[in-house]
């Protein structure tokens, strides 16, 4: 017998509900029933084999009601004469029956399960025509429709026996609206338990706090007894969750995923392990039921006291992550209401699970990859301490192109390394790794700063997708045009943005190399485009030391990097960083540091390791004061813009310079320079970086004098002499020994020019047309103390200012005491002031 012929014999018709396209298919029959066979004439009816006409509708969508205009109905001609819009079908069905339709056809297709529901149709004035009964189930998954869009389903629809018996019997209009009035607050009460489940499970970061969630809910007119997830890890489910009300309510103290909990191999005769074998959920009624379908479970020595259980699939994506329990004191009918919520809330808990095990798999790579790109262990340095922090930025992996790094050298010395890629994605994180691995290597191969950085430079700039001929030069040799061999037969067209994504996103990245001496405090700084190291002073304040700079790496293959030498003075303190540290929150560079200068003149204090902390705390706490209300407060991981690599270097405590018998002279701060012949521009960094020095002094005028003598001293070098100038400025803070112990005494300030000359310089008395001549002139009339001392090599120009508070000298005049000067015959022939 046929299937046509069974239907007609049950008055039975078939339709499919496609929610994808918003259409619905139906045989003659099953238009019938639904009162649509009038609407519309067919070409051609079951059997006639004649073409399909679809029917012309409205169907109302979240955009208002619009027109669907007949277009052919795929399948099989035959079965299938009508096509309606869902808008038409759903005119036909009561309102009440069709909310509870739509439930089950959404039950049905998240359960793969049959749905049965009984459905009153009603004419085009609302009267009720007929009860017809109705079957769904989601079509094969496996059917090919469903390959390319989402499976529809299909329906059974016949008219109830006796259909007017099945009507309810009438009621009165009070008991009417005391049921629609239960169904409301039914409804709401849902609504609400919904959406504060999706509240909290969307606040929920980690695993724990999504499976807290889960395990502690409370769901409206049939609250669970006891709720459980079971997490799905490799071949095994671990249990995790507690009765309410037990001493363990809730997850508590259970471990992180995957290393705690009670667990269930998915080979086991458990419901959790069929239902994630099979993607179905399954609701068991009662514990005689559970003990039938699963005897090796033992539900009454397991779980004591519940009578119902429900045990839904977790799925992302088409995939089962877990499973979630649901288990009754009482007997639960398990309406398709109460199972849509059930599934409902399952749905949400899937999503929220999934991200926040995706959330925690990045923050895993994430800490792997911050792990590899450190140095293995906490870096020491023999005589140094040292205080080291990267913080990453707050978005995506939390990697990005920052990083540090400490080198032990072949000569004995320590190079510091810190540098910032372009970018915060994962290619900067990679590059970054690439870069650190290369200047690791060079600067171990014993090369000098400014070589170790010019062979980074080639490197980065050849795997950045350079020029090809440098780029396969190796890394630590320079490319040599000159010696290369002839090639003969060139390719017909060099690789294209096209053909390598990374030629198109080229990186550059910039450097602060600084190689160490612990035994002397010396330091050779080498610097492509980064920021300026810091140097804090004994007595508290922080200044930028200008350092002489080239391109960033990869910028240009062959690009130069002067190199800059500076003393580190017991007592001082280094500080390398990235601009994410000087730039966070709107800075600019002159801003950023002075909200720097300003943390360390708070915590200068604090050891080395308190301090890097504050830096970075306080950081991210200070805005500017016009963004303030752009962005709210919030922890330190919410507040990051760039990543923060940060360094901070410092002498073990030794003996500084002596004062004259009976004091002890402390040298509260100092600064050197080397000047060249071929820079006289760097006179002028030499006088900024005096002022600097001078920032908190009592005297103004003072100042301004010790400014003019130093570039005055500096000129005469450039000028009259072949060799270099080495300045050498320090202030001195003498303590003198009082009745009532050391005394704190004035400040002084002495500076130092050093050449290699050895003419020495004479006093003259120039005229007033006269255009050198006055350089020991103003020596003698600003500063306190000054002299000339021969060398071995060359000789020394100095000075001493004594500080003195204008207020308290006012109408003084300081004596002028002049030592190592005098009139013999060794100076005939000295060089011009």
């Amino acid at each position: 017998m046929r299937t046509d012929d069974v239907l007609s014999a049950l008055g039975a018709g078939l339709w499919t509900w496609d929610n994808a396209t918003g259409r619905v298919t139906l045989d003659a029959q099953a238009a019938h029933l639904l009162g649509l066979a009038d609407d519309g004439l067919v070409d051609g009816g079951p059997g006639s084999g004649g073409p399909v006409r679809e029917v012309s509708g409205t169907e109302s969508n979240d955009e208002g009601t619009r027109t669907v205009s007949p277009k052919p109905t795929p399948g099989d001609d035959d079965a299938w004469p009508y096509a309606y819009p869902a808008g038409t079908v759903r005119s036909r069905l009561h309102a009440v029956d069709y909310i509870g339709f739509q439930g089950s056809v959404t039950l049905a297709l998240s359960e793969e399960t049959t749905a049965e529901i009984l459905l009153r149709v009603v004419d085009q004035d609302g009267a009720v025509m007929r009860t017809v009964r109705c079957i769904v189930h989601p079509r094969d998954p496996e059917h090919p429709e469903t390959t390319v869009r989402p499976a529809p389903v299909v329906g059974l629809i016949y008219e109830a026996p006796d259909s007017g018996t099945l009507r309810p019997a009438p009621k009165t209009p009070q008991q009417e609206e005391d049921e629609a009035a239960a169904e409301r607050d039914w409804r709401r009460n849902r609504e609400a338990f919904l959406l504060d489940t999706g509240r909290a499970l969307a606040e929920a970061y980690t695993t724990t706090e999504v499976l807290r969630v889960a395990t502690s809910l409370a769901m409206p007119g049939f609250s669970p007894d006891a709720l459980a997830v079971f997490c799905l890890y490799r071949n095994q489910l671990t249990v995790y969750g507690a009765p309410h009300g037990s001493a363990v309510a809730g997850l508590g103290g259970v471990p992180t995923l995957g290393s705690g909990g009670a667990r269930v191999r998915l080979s086991d005769d458990d419901p959790a392990a069929e239902v994630v074998r099979t993607g179905r959920p399954i609701y068991l009624l009662s514990p005689q039921e559970y003990a039938a379908r699963f005897p090796e479970a033992r539900p009454a020595e397991a779980q004591p006291g519940a009578t119902a259980w429900s045990f839904l699939p977790l799925r992302v994506a088409g995939r089962t992550i877990g499973v979630w329990m649901a288990a009754f004191a009482r007997p639960v009918p398990f309406s398709p209401d109460e199972r849509a919520v059930l599934t409902t809330v399952a749905r949400m808990l899937a999503q929220s699970l999934s991200r926040a095990m995706l959330n925690e798999s990045e923050r895993e790579l994430s800490a792997g990859l911050q792990r590899t790109m450190r140095p293995a262990r906490k870096p020491v340095i023999a005589g140094m301490e040292l205080a080291a922090r990267y913080i990453p930025t707050g978005g995506g992996l939390q990697i990005g192109g920052d990083w540090y790094d400490v080198i032990p050298l072949p000569s004995g010395r320590t190079a510091l390394v810190i540098g910032d890629v372009q970018g915060h994605d994962v290619r900067a994180a990679g590059i970054m790794g690439q870069l650190r691995v290369a200047v690791r290597a060079y600067a171990s191969e014993g090369h000098r700063p400014d070589a170790v950085l010019a062979r980074a430079s080639r490197f980065l700039h050849g795997m950045s997708g350079g020029d090809p001929a440098t780029a396969s030069a190796p890394p630590s040799e320079p490319a040599d045009e000159t010696t290369a061999p002839p090639v003969p037969d060139l390719p017909t067209a060099l690789p294209t943005a096209e053909d390598d994504p990374e030629r198109s996103d080229p990186r550059f990245a910039t450097c602060l190399y600084i190689e160490v001496d612990p035994a002397t405090g010396v330091l050779d700084v080498a610097r492509a485009g980064h920021p300026d190291p810091a140097v804090q002073m004994p007595d508290g304040p922080m200044l930028v030391r200008p350092t002489a700079g080239g391109l960033p790496l990869g910028v240009e293959p062959d690009a130069d990097y002067p190199t800059t030498r500076l003393v580190l003075e017991p007592g001082e303190r280094l500080l390398m960083c990235t601009d994410g540290l000087i730039e966070t929150g709107g800075h600019d560079l002159e801003t950023g540091w002075e909200r720097v200068r300003e943390i360390v003149a708070e915590h200068g204090d604090a050891d080395l390791e308190e301090l890097a902390d504050h830096l970075v705390q306080i950081v991210h706490e200070r805005e500017r004061p016009e963004e303030q209300h752009h962005r709210p407060a919030g922890p330190l991981l919410d507040r990051h813009e760039d990543d923060i690599a940060l360094l901070l270097l410092s002498p073990s405590p030794s003996a500084g310079p002596q004062g004259p018998p009976g004091t002890v002279a402390t040298a509260a701060r100092r600064t050197m320079l080397t000047i060249a012949q071929a820079e006289p521009d760097r006179i002028a960094e030499a006088r900024h970086r005096l002022h600097d020095l001078l920032h908190d002094w009592a005297d103004p005028e003072q100042v301004d004098g010790a400014v003019l003598m130093l570039s005055e001293m500096l000129t005469n070098v450039l000028v009259h002499t072949d060799g270099d100038a080495q300045l050498h400025a320090q202030i001195i803070c003498p303590h003198e020994a009082g009745p009532e112990g050391i005394e704190a005494g004035p400040r002084v300030l002495r500076v130092r020019v050093a050449d290699t000359s050895d003419e020495l310089p004479h006093r003259r008395s120039p005229g007033e047309l006269a255009s050198s001549g006055r350089g020991l002139m103003l020596l003698g009339m600003l500063a306190d103390r000054w002299g000339v001392e021969p060398r071995g090599e060359g000789k020394l120009i100095w000075f001493e200012i004594t500080e003195t508070n204008p207020e308290k000298n006012e109408g003084g005049d300081d004596a002028v005491t002049e030592t190592g000067v005098g009139a013999g015959p060794g100076r005939r022939g000295a060089q011009g002031p």
